[in-house]
């Protein structure tokens, strides 16, 4: 999820369950339920870095306590006045906890994935119900927040007086609304799911798919299915009256199994990068030295699915040995 999303998310849980927290503890809270997405910055280092820290270490539950901990911990070495009521930091450090790990059950609903149990698990998680950035989200967020401030502004200009916290109801059906909606995207994932296993595509029976949701609607998916000799990349709605042709999609055949083919597989970077790719694709490109063989993430114009703009390089000769391999930014990414 966007940052953006994720600093909305924060505020609004805050409203909804914590509405009596002073302005620095909400700060804590805000940043607590954002700084996850620090990894991002890995980027800057190249792309190994960006490999190895992206939706890893930071977006793992251990991560998620620590944050929590380092924001409260200026509560604990602040000193009040005499006359300043004494603040506890247990529930500036719950505040900050949850908000923590809404950020992680949020990016869990996405494609990418991520490493929630590090370190004892390198295992990625991803629900693939909510694209990358999510528009309706971020609608429902933002008039969870507005609508409470300008039904506000009219009782105070008719000289009403709300009762309770200032934003609490916004909030908490904000949340409400949400969560209903991820609902419905997961009812309408495993719908897509199962239409596209129901079929075969060129004659060949899906060995693995996946239904990937796009931003603008929750009734439109991007599916991949993997049969034992291809890939085939489509769109596809879901809804009462909805179907699906799978001969419109499009198609990209596997290389053929090559002595170069496995060494390039067994090399590091290739490992590195298998561990990331939820459908990893070779190219395989005879060359006067050997063969040049490229991995990247498929379908290789979809970042928003992937979440990867980093491919593996690797160069054999004749015989299949490895002459130097490396990860590079991928060329044909849209977001590199």
């Amino acid at each position: 999820m966007d940052l953006l999303a994720h600093a909305l998310a924060s505020y609004t849980l805050k409203r909804a369950a914590f509405p009596r927290l002073t302005p620095s503890a909400t700060i804590a809270m805000l940043v607590a339920g954002t700084v996850a997405d620090i990894d991002s910055l890995s980027k800057f280092a190249g792309p190994s870095a960006f490999l190895t820290f992206y939706r890893t270490y930071c977006h793992s539950l251990p991560a998620a306590l620590l944050f929590s901990l380092l924001v409260t911990f200026p509560f604990l070495l602040r000193r009040n006045g005499p006359t300043e009521k004494q603040i506890s930091p247990l529930p500036i450090f719950i505040a900050a906890l949850a908000a923590s790990v809404l950020h992680l059950l949020m990016d869990l609903c996405q494609s990418t994935g991520v490493e929630l149990l590090w370190p004892f698990s390198t295992r990625r998680f991803a629900l693939d119900w909510l694209p990358h950035l999510d528009l309706w989200i971020l609608g429902i967020l933002l008039a969870g927040i507005l609508l409470p401030m300008l039904s506000r502004l009219v009782t105070e200009e008719i000289g009403a007086k709300s009762k309770g916290p200032r934003g609490k109801v916004g909030a908490s059906l904000a949340l409400a609304t949400m969560i209903l909606y991820i609902v419905l995207r997961f009812v309408l994932h495993g719908n897509a799911l199962a239409a596209m296993e129901s079929r075969t595509y060129r004659g060949g029976s899906p060995r693995k798919a996946a239904a990937f949701p796009e931003s603008a609607s929750p009734f439109r998916w991007h599916g991949i299915v993997e049969t034992e000799s291809a890939l085939h990349d489509f769109e596809m709605e879901v809804g009462p009256a909805a179907s699906f042709d799978p001969d419109s999609a499009v198609t990209s055949y596997k290389p053929e199994p090559s002595p170069a083919l496995d060494a390039a597989r067994d090399t590091a970077v290739a490992r590195r990068f298998l561990q990331v790719a939820r459908f990893p694709k070779a190219t395989v490109e005879k060359t006067p030295d050997g063969f040049h063989i490229i991995l990247r993430a498929f379908p290789y114009s979809s970042d928003s699915i992937s979440g990867l703009t980093v491919h593996a390089i690797i160069n054999t000769d004749s015989s299949g040995n490895v002459l130097s391999q490396e990860l590079a930014w991928d060329p044909l990414s849209k977001e590199y």
